[in-house]
């Protein structure tokens, strides 16, 4: 996983993201946690896309087993990342509540993560 980020670096959907910094095998269920984090901060308004899946089967032996005898069962899936991957987009809530929610959404995952906005971004100013 040497080198950075080739595709999936820039936002596609969203107006946030969470782009990560380090290389790392995300887990399905760290995902699940971080996509669980975001929309209960989000109340469920404005809209999230997960921009990474776990299709790489891990495989491990029992515990307590000699060498040999073929390959061990599938563990877990993960999502190899690269440096410079978006992992997660939202859009359709205020800045505030996009950056706590995806800070939230960051201490769930295994890697450091950076904030990151879009760069035709206008914070709207709200009338009570």
């Amino acid at each position: 996983m040497k080198g950075n980020a080739q595709r999936g670096n820039q936002l596609a959907f969203g107006t946030f993201g969470i782009k990560t910094l380090d290389e790392c095998w995300i887990t399905g269920r760290q995902i699940e946690a971080a996509r669980v984090a975001v929309t209960r901060h989000m109340q469920r308004q404005g809209q999230i896309w997960i921009r990474i899946f776990p299709d790489k089967p891990i495989t491990k032996k029992p515990a307590e087993v000699r060498m040999g005898k073929g390959k061990g069962a599938p563990e877990a899936f993960v999502a190899p990342v690269s440096p410079g991957r978006i992992l997660i987009e939202a859009e359709g809530v205020p800045f505030e509540m996009a950056k706590e929610a995806l800070r939230l959404a960051a201490q769930k995952l295994p890697v450091r993560t950076k904030f990151v906005v879009r760069r035709d971004y206008v914070e709207t100013e709200k009338e009570d």
